[in-house]
């Protein structure tokens, strides 16, 4: 037996959460006594996954699956499995690993664990501890298939350096024909620096800043931080901000270790999708916003005198 990482990657680079998944399914295979596996698809720099624990990759190179297609992908996961022995698979929690997980599951009957947050507690009964209600509670669930699949939330193990002397070699994956009857015609990705998915830090503003015209401030704070932009959904309803950065239940999810909240009032659905994130601050002119009552910090004041100084003293801090 074995344990299987799906290292997930775009345009041929690996995502942040692939570092994580990998250290994570290392540990579980260590619990287990068994080795580790890592499958990457299309990915160029595979020996970045030595630096966290990859004893052997495998590779899958194939031009067919450079536009993502979740039913090729399951396929690919599945033989990879079923050629390795893995009855343990481990897989982050991006939009498209959640469309591979369920169908994943289907084809292996095995038991699917979403939003894993720590290492197994126990192995007999294989038990895990998940994000539950929409990130209010922890659950300890069973799973009690032979065959079993966690899905790690993001930024809930971390990523740990634990460096091995691995071994790549390429498996020729079979593509039928079949896996693709949905296809993409076109794909949009959205612009920047820092995507959504990967930041650790996100500063998100909302109908406060009263205008898109007013977003520059917002840009140049994320610029300072490192961060990703994000909004609020009535500002991507009013095409203020691209749908791409409407965070909330409703829009993308934030796991963010920061996400600075600027005008936005706090409506139940955008506060469960960020609640994953592990320090909120909020601004706002009203001390009674909702948000006020789920931030760790915040502050009560007028976005457009309190953001130019923010901006100022981060400056500064940094130069000196």
């Amino acid at each position: 037996m074995s344990v299987l990482v799906f290292a997930n990657s775009s345009d041929g680079k690996f995502k942040k959460s692939a570092f994580e998944v990998v250290g994570y399914g290392k540990k579980v295979a260590e619990q287990m006594g068994v080795s580790v596996i890592v499958l990457s698809i299309n990915a160029t720099e595979v020996s970045e996954l030595y630096t966290y624990g990859a004893e052997k990759i495998l590779t899958v190179s194939n031009d067919k699956l450079n536009t993502f297609n979740a039913k090729a992908y399951t396929s690919v996961i599945k033989e990879v499995a079923d050629a390795e022995n893995a009855n343990v698979i481990v897989l982050d929690s991006s939009i498209n690993v959640l469309h591979i997980a369920p169908m994943l599951a289907v084809a292996m009957d095995a038991g699917y664990a979403s939003n894993v947050v720590s290492l197994p507690d126990n192995l007999t009964p294989f038990t895990v501890k998940r994000k539950a209600f929409s990130n209010k509670a922890f659950s300890n669930t069973v799973i009690s298939t032979e065959n079993k699949i966690i899905g790690v939330a993001k930024n809930s193990y971390g990523v740990h350096e634990n460096l091995v002397s691995g071994s790549s070699n390429s498996f020729d994956a079979t593509i039928s024909d079949k896996d693709f009857s949905i296809k993409s015609e076109s794909v949009e990705k959205a612009s920047g620096n820092v995507t959504i998915a990967d930041a650790d830090t996100v500063v998100s503003a909302g109908r406060g800043l009263k205008g898109p015209e007013n977003w520059g401030m917002i840009e140049e704070l994320a610029e300072v931080l490192g961060a990703a932009t994000a909004c609020s959904k009535p500002v991507s309803d009013l095409g203020w901000r691209p749908h791409g950065e409407h965070v909330g239940q409703t829009g993308k999810p934030v796991a963010s270790n920061l996400y600075i909240a600027i005008g936005i009032s706090g409506a139940i659905q955008h506060l469960a999708g960020i609640n994953a994130s592990k320090v909120k601050v909020v601004i706002n002119t009203d001390p009674e916003a909702p948000f006020f009552k789920a931030a760790d910090y915040g502050i009560v004041g007028d976005a457009f005198e309190v953001v130019p100084k923010l901006i100022e003293k981060l400056k500064a801090f940094k130069a000196a």
